[in-house]
């Protein structure tokens, strides 16, 4: 099978132990796209993957961010889908009268908003480059409605016997309409159900690069690789990756920190 698309989801796939690219990586990659198209895929925001496309010079090409709940081309929205405004209202209610005093990172496009500067948002700051806007989840939601707009992610962080119970009110009332997965105890990842990154690939292969999935490379680690790394030609795990993404990878290359994705590109692409 001759490839003609990579994707490549970012954390705890593609950067090393510094959360950086290393050398070989952009190396590899820089060379591979004088052959086929690299797509970033991510639960970040497109902000955050600027630099990363920057480094690797393809600044170009499309990106899919927000766990598929975006996807830009040339900038520019081709799909957008947000989590509707009243679960995230229900969220914000939940955190406040049960007094959790979770930290909620409400994310739309661009915009990215903390209630207070604190231990989590500068920890997210830290790993994506990206400073966040200070102002209330309140004032945000007000702000969004007058607005006309919604989250594409809502990330909830703090200790894990809160994030239990936000995890355990979303499985008893929204189970049906967000998808939100824990991508450590600490952190519990919110989105609208009808996205995925698969579904994304499939509207961007679609729709813009013409390409067939079984013409399609993706490397991944975490639940929400799950069905795009099964459902790609070519789905490939990091040595990393939770158990279930291994499962369901045609192949297993080395492990995220270390090259992983470098190696397999090199193999694949006769580098």
């Amino acid at each position: 099978m001759k490839y003609k698309i990579v994707f490549s989801d970012i954390d705890g796939t593609l950067l090393n132990k510094e959360r950086e690219l290393s050398p070989l990586t952009i190396k590899t990659i820089k060379e591979v796209k004088k052959q086929v198209p690299v797509v970033l895929i991510s639960a970040r925001m497109p902000q955050a993957m600027y630099h990363l496309q920057e480094e690797l010079d393809i600044r170009e090409l499309p990106i899919i961010a927000y766990n598929g709940g975006l996807v830009l081309v040339n900038d520019q929205p081709i799909s957008s889908v947000e989590i509707p405004m009243d679960k995230l209202k229900a969220i914000h209610n939940f955190n406040t009268e049960k007094d959790l005093n979770v930290h909620l990172s409400l994310y739309h496009h661009n915009e990215w908003y903390v209630p207070k500067i604190d231990f989590w948002a500068e920890r997210e700051e830290n790993n994506t480059k990206v400073a966040p806007q200070v102002k209330p989840n309140a004032e945000v939601i007000e702000k969004w409605t007058i607005e006309h707009k919604a989250p594409h992610k809502i990330m909830a962080m703090g200790d894990k016997e809160k994030i239990d119970k936000i995890s355990e009110f979303l499985s008893e009332n929204y189970s049906e309409d967000l998808h939100f997965y824990r991508s450590n105890k600490n952190y519990l990842e919110i989105a609208n159900k009808e996205i995925s990154k698969f579904s994304a690939i499939q509207y961007l292969l679609e729709y813009h690069f013409k390409i067939s999935t079984e013409e399609t490379i993706a490397f991944g680690d975490n639940y929400n690789d799950i069905e795009m790394v099964g459902g790609v030609g070519m789905g490939i795990a990091v040595s990393n990756a939770r158990q279930e993404v291994k499962d369901v990878a045609i192949q297993i290359t080395g492990h995220g920190k270390e090259d992983g994705v470098a190696q397999s590109l090199q193999k694949l692409f006769s580098l």
